[in-house]
């Protein structure tokens, strides 16, 4: 397996195109598990209470229209 410190190497020496493309991969993969983090939260129930504060603020008429 290759180390991290190899791997950081090997990208400091990528012409700037790949590394451009190196980290538009990295970012789709951050957003990708970001909303798999957001959806396993949201079956847990771990999101729940911004469904009971929104509720709260449109029953209190605190919220601005879109």
């Amino acid at each position: 397996m290759v180390s991290i410190t190899e791997i950081q190497e090997a990208i400091r020496v990528l012409p700037e195109t790949e590394y451009a493309r190196l980290r538009q991969w990295i970012s789709e993969l951050d957003w990708e598990r970001w909303d798999r983090d957001i959806e396993a939260d949201a079956e847990a129930g771990r999101l729940d209470f911004l469904i009971a504060e929104a509720r709260e603020a449109k029953d209190r008429g605190a919220l601005a229209p879109l």
